[in-house]
């Protein structure tokens, strides 16, 4: 009988955890399916609601336009997507849906999670906004992985955003890679993600905050305190923003940079593809 030696069995973080590589992916699905109704309402109460501020600076510097072509991966309850879209009914003359996209001309909006719960409350909030059969409106919801994205062909959208998410992802660097892979020449990366506070004081206050205060708010708003406590933790196991930048240089990306919202609480990573 062959037994598996664990001391060289591959592991990564869960939070403060260690755990073996295979094992992250299903409980991160776990949180974000215990999570998933509470996640907007947690969002703004986390956040006193300046997440919504950091989300519009995301498309504010994406400028998307009736033409764009967006996968936007992790992206859950549809937040970047449904921003994605109020931006573009700022163009008149060019829609073709009720969208706003110009799908004829190729726009329109892909949005990919891991998580079907997470997907199933996202593509609720677009019904209510833009009725049914979004297909036909350019918008499309897929279970996928950013690690393996098989269902998008090589070199097919003109913008990729993913938004706190990319802590959650096990390969990171794979993921950035995938990315790569599925955008056009010239296609834009956009990277939403907390990140590290500089200053000392201020780097003080924000972890009493998330350590003690952020568990507390999930467990009496959503019944999960463990979750919560997840969250929190994972945020600290982000490379700092420079480790990232060289991150998507070396998945390929050029032009790469950074801007720290809110005191590095929160930093906008981009790059740029040339094939």
């Amino acid at each position: 009988m062959c037994i598996r030696d664990r001391s060289t069995q591959r592991t990564t973080h869960f939070g403060n955890s260690e755990v073996p590589w295979e094992d992250k992916e299903k409980l991160v699905h776990s949180v974000f399916s215990s999570v998933a109704s509470k996640y907007d309402i947690m969002n703004d109460l986390m956040s006193g609601g300046v997440h919504r501020l950091w989300k519009d600076e995301l498309i504010k510097q994406l400028n998307p336009t009736p033409y764009m072509k967006l996968l936007d991966v992790a992206g859950g309850t549809g937040d970047i997507g449904l921003r994605f879209l109020d931006h573009v009914a700022g163009y008149y003359g060019t829609q073709t849906t009720r969208t706003g996209l110009n799908v004829q001309e190729g726009g329109g909006l892909i949005v990919s999670d891991i998580n079907a719960d997470m997907l199933k409350e996202g593509e609720k909030r677009f019904e209510e906004v833009y009725g049914q059969d979004l297909d036909s409106k350019g918008v499309s919801f897929m279970v996928g992985d950013a690690m393996d994205l098989h269902q998008i062909p090589d070199s097919s959208v003109d913008a990729y955003t993913i938004s706190f998410g990319l802590r959650n992802v096990t390969d990171q660097p794979q993921a950035l890679r995938e990315a790569f892979r599925v955008l056009k020449d010239r296609g834009r990366l956009l990277v939403m993600e907390f990140s590290h506070v500089e200053n000392p004081l201020l780097r003080t206050a924000y972890q009493q905050y998330s350590d003690h205060v952020i568990p507390e708010i999930g467990n009496a708003v959503a019944g999960d305190r463990g979750s919560y406590k997840y969250l929190v933790e994972s945020i600290r196991k982000m490379p700092t923003q420079q480790k990232l930048a060289e991150m998507l240089s070396d998945a390929g990306f050029q032009q790469v940079l950074y801007r720290n919202l809110t005191f590095g609480v929160v930093a906008i990573h981009s790059g740029s593809v040339r094939k």
